[in-house]
């Protein structure tokens, strides 16, 4: 009788242990990795002549944190010609590159003296994105008086 005892209270024991392995997996803890986030960015000019640079000083503005969380950019100019740069590194058009800091700053040089357009997405290793637009009007303005 008391090996039965024992038997069924080892059986209730096991099976009680493997319940609570198989129910000990992450999601079940609810630790949740996947939070939306926004880019905000100081104002930018909206006339530039050719050969002259914006400056786009952005953050990530997250709605959570998740430490394993990658950002990355990357972007495409519809209209007009001109270059983007990124940490000294000049951006290829609808390339990837991983944002490294949370505040940075890309630098946009003119190369025409027509309407520009750069649409910037921002995303992240969990499938969120984030899209920004800017277009330029050509600055091609004479600074000088005219005469009467």
């Amino acid at each position: 009788m008391k090996r039965k005892i024992l038997f069924y209270f080892t059986l209730v024991f096991a099976v009680s242990g493997l319940f609570t392995v198989n129910s000990c997996k992450e999601d079940d803890f609810g630790i949740r990795n996947d939070y939306e986030f926004s880019v905000s960015c100081l104002p930018v000019p909206k006339r530039l002549k050719n050969g002259e640079t914006a400056e786009f000083r952005m953050e990530l503005v997250r709605s959570g944190s998740y430490s394993g969380t990658k950002y990355y950019v990357r972007y495409f100019q519809p209209d007009g010609k001109g270059t983007l740069t990124l940490d000294g590194l000049t951006l290829l058009p609808n390339d990837s590159y991983e944002l490294k800091n949370e505040s940075f700053r890309m630098y946009y040089t003119s190369q025409c003296d027509e309407q520009q357009a750069i649409d910037l997405t921002f995303y992240d290793n969990f499938k969120n994105q984030y899209e920004l637009s800017f277009t330029f009007s050509n600055d091609s303005k004479n600074d000088s008086k005219e005469e009467d």
